[in-house]
């Protein structure tokens, strides 16, 4: 007689959602990380470019970091709660279709995993098995693979995307403050766009692309972004209109 093991999951190692959610997270930081850098690096240049003096540029640079992380935390408040309110109305609707027609679920679920490549036979035997373990959880995870439990947080998407937008905001304001006033444009050049390509790189590995072409993509983008931003406040500083 053959013995069948008890199939587990091993705890040491990730599984598609708990994976894909680290994944999510780690490349909204990147972006938010990506978007301090430019966002401030520009202003900042841009305000070095009509003056020379410490203060304003301080002033422009620490606005434009606290409103653009004030920014960032109420689009990603409002984008997520959006999607949360939208994920709760599919499990409240698969709550009382499975209450109200629970056959017709039955013979949905089934039809799922016999789509997916199962014998009629075994995709009933799976559907009915999975309906008597958790019939919410089945359906929710066959139809609309979502999980009741793991629903995302507003509030923690708009705190992670606040701290990385103020992580990735120091690196310009310090670059620029920092040293001398004769390297301190050169200088932050030179820093955002050795971070832009790093943030660059780290984001396509995370979406599995070609990293060489992303930080380029972003690095480039940067680039005319500082460029034009240094250019303006030169012309704008000379022509006496600040």
């Amino acid at each position: 007689m053959e013995f069948s093991p008890v199939p587990t999951l091993h705890g040491n190692e990730p599984h598609k959602n708990d994976l894909a959610q680290r994944l999510n997270w780690l490349r909204a930081g990147v972006l938010g990380a990506n978007d301090g850098i430019v966002s401030v690096a520009a202003i900042v240049v841009g305000v070095a470019g009509v003056t020379t003096d410490s203060g304003p540029i301080l002033v422009a640079g620490t606005a434009g970091l606290v409103g653009g992380a004030i920014s960032m935390a109420l689009g990603e408040y409002v984008s997520v709660s959006s999607q949360k309110d939208s994920q709760h109305a599919l499990i409240e609707k698969e709550r009382w279709e499975l209450q109200e027609q629970p056959e017709e679920e039955l013979a949905e679920l089934a039809a799922i995993y016999r789509s997916k490549g199962l014998s009629t036979a075994t995709a009933w035997t799976v559907a009915k098995e999975l309906t008597a373990h958790d019939a919410l959880a089945a359906h929710l995870s066959a139809e609309l693979h979502i999980d009741e439990t793991d629903i995302v947080s507003p509030w923690h998407a708009a705190y992670a995307s606040a701290a990385a937008f103020l992580l990735g905001a120091i690196l310009p304001m310090l670059a620029i403050l920092l040293p001398p006033e004769d390297i301190r444009v050169p200088l932050t050049f030179a820093a955002v766009l050795l971070a832009l390509a790093i943030t660059g790189a780290l984001g396509a590995w995370i979406g599995g692309g070609s990293r060489l072409k992303a930080a380029l993509r972003v690095v480039l983008g940067g680039a005319l972004a500082l460029a034009a931003t240094f250019l303006i406040g030169n012309l704008l500083g000379a022509s006496g209109l600040v």
